[in-house]
């Protein structure tokens, strides 16, 4: 199944956007050529990332022959209401990335209230079909939910060939994400593992100052970024490590972690449990900026921005620099403030990081709009 296949992988949910908001399609097309210049072959997109299959078909498939490279994309049947509308969400990606077919076939963000449109819709079934025409070559499913119910998934659906979830150091043991527990539930059944999140949506990347000074401390010369790479593609089992880079910068970064990987020595666990230590000292709120949430906002509020700011006021102390490192929001607060929210809690049910966020928002009003 992955045999061949290097451990990192390209994750194109956070692609690189040109100032009118378009991805910029001649910097993905140079991060593709490094990725597959250094050995890489695997990228994983979505039916529900907007404009990200085009962009890959543009950079990757329309550039490169077939076999050079391996792509994943997801069925998100729970984004929809009715079943042709989920089951028409296959021929769309095929459409949209100009594949012929896919390596790796994932149903999108299973777990809680999600999981039932899979079965309401008949989606495991019709995927079963795909993959004995030969369009779907390996199937899984990406999960944000409790041990008890990946377990559940995997009893009733053996046939699964690998499982994505989010690990990273930070969440390991965090008791909202259960990164651990759910790994050796997939290590249980037998399923490789994809890892996505393993910088946590960039906040392992730049950490708060007390975290990298123990990772700096250790290896002057290492990024924390690679630290947390290491942390995922060092568990058994873990067959790629994802990550979603916006530069040429982190692309390098990034391969020189992973291109010559060797296991970590115990030395190097004790440098992440004891940033791992650190870190949970420190009340952030654990958003990755997947924007989930603004995806199903009615009033389009940049919840994510709103929730950076909120932690670079943690961390920092310092309200004009939290707005500031946050300044794209400013045109947006005035259109879409966060006092505007309805407390529908939509996001609510969608965020993979089972956040309050209707409390956070809450929060930020307080901060930054009185």
């Amino acid at each position: 199944m992955f045999e061949g296949i290097k451990k990192f992988g390209f994750g194109l949910m956070r692609l690189p956007k040109l100032a009118d908001g378009t991805i910029d399609i001649a910097l993905v097309k140079k991060l593709v050529d490094e990725f597959l210049a250094a050995g890489f072959t695997y990228f994983d997109t979505a039916w529900a990332y907007p404009g990200s299959e085009e962009a890959i078909r543009a950079a990757l498939v329309e550039r490169y022959s077939r076999e050079k490279f391996q792509l994943a994309t997801k069925l998100a049947a729970w984004r929809v209401k009715a079943q042709d509308a989920a089951l028409n969400q296959f021929e769309e990606s095929l459409q949209r990335t100009g594949a012929g077919y896919f390596d790796f076939y994932l149903l999108h963000n299973l777990g809680d209230y999600r999981t039932k449109f899979f079965d309401d819709f008949n989606v495991w079934e019709f995927v079963r079909e795909k993959k004995s025409a030969g369009l779907i070559k390996n199937l899984g499913f990406s999960f944000h939910s409790t041990p008890e119910e990946l377990e559940k998934i995997f009893s009733a659906h053996p046939e699964t060939d690998f499982v994505q979830l989010q690990i990273n150091y930070a969440d390991w043991d965090a008791p909202a994400i259960k990164s651990r527990q759910c790994y050796e539930v997939a290590q249980r059944h037998g399923k490789k593992v994809v890892v996505m999140e393993p910088v946590k949506g960039g906040m392992l990347a730049e950490p708060p100052a007390q975290v990298e000074k123990i990772l700096k401390t250790a290896e002057p010369d290492s990024s924390s970024a690679s630290w947390a790479l290491r942390f995922a593609a060092n568990l058994e089992g873990v067959a790629v490590v994802l990550s979603g880079m916006n530069s040429l910068e982190q692309m390098r970064d990034n391969i020189s972690t992973l291109k010559d990987f060797t296991k970590l020595t115990l030395a190097q666990e004790k440098v992440i449990d004891d940033a791992r230590t650190e870190l949970s000292k420190i009340p952030l709120i654990p958003c990755t900026a997947c924007d989930y949430c603004a995806a199903v906002c009615p009033q389009k509020l940049p919840i994510s921005g709103f929730f950076a700011m909120l932690n670079h006021l943690t961390l920092f102390g310092n309200k004009t620099f939290a707005s500031r490192r946050e300044g794209w929001l400013a045109r947006a607060r005035d259109k879409n403030p966060a006092s505007s929210c309805l407390k529908c809690g939509r996001c609510e049910k969608v965020c993979p990081q089972h956040i309050p966020i209707r409390k956070n928002l809450l929060k930020f009003v307080n901060e930054f709009e009185r």
